[in-house]
């Protein structure tokens, strides 16, 4: 399905999940989209050009050994994703970002039924926050190109190479969750 904004503009938000220093830990250094980052700045820039909403979620762990460690030097948002002021910051401490947070009735109380996602990474808290946004009534858009993944090594030892991990949770998420789309096709569509 090709995005636009056929709806008032006014109910779409773009949500920015997880782009905290985090990510440039080496232990995700396998990325399958490197350029994640600077394809968010570019939406960002266009959403705030419009004065169109914007959601930063931040995942604040409590393990002191998880890169996203609340008192670590992961917590801070990467610098292309930087938070300005009037721009909604919601924490999170599980992986969905709506479990334990206010960002449903955030997004309720300012008539909000689109959301487009951007992030990190799409197997892990991208994924279980648009199957339960989906849940929850949204229409939801994973900007793919906005979004990566990383090598994923089970239980016997295999590893899925990142491009693999991310093919297949796309897919997955677009089976049922949400439409696809790119960048460029959001960009164009701004009114």
């Amino acid at each position: 399905m090709h995005f636009n904004f056929s709806h008032s503009v006014q109910n779409t938000a773009l949500i920015v999940l997880d782009v905290q220093k985090a990510i440039d830990n080496p232990r995700w250094n396998s990325k399958n989209n490197p350029g994640y980052a600077d394809v968010i700045a570019k939406l960002l820039a266009d959403f705030r050009a419009a004065s169109l909403p914007v959601i930063h979620v931040r995942h604040e762990e409590a393990n002191p050994a998880s890169s996203f460690y609340v008192d670590g030097p992961g917590q801070p948002f990467k610098d292309e994703a930087l938070p300005i002021d009037g721009e909604t910051v919601i924490a999170k401490q599980q992986n969905c970002a709506f479990v334990g947070t206010t960002l449903e009735k955030h997004l309720h109380d300012r008539g909000i039924k689109r959301l487009i996602f951007t992030g990190v990474v799409i197997h892990n808290s991208m994924d279980v926050t648009i199957r339960m946004a989906h849940c929850l009534g949204f229409e939801n858009w994973l900007v793919l190109d906005a979004t990566t993944a990383i090598d994923v090594t089970d239980a016997n030892g295999r590893t899925f190479v990142a491009q693999d991990v991310f093919d297949l949770y796309a897919a997955v998420l677009a089976s049922e969750y949400c439409q696809l789309t790119k960048s460029t096709d959001v960009i164009a569509a701004f009114p």
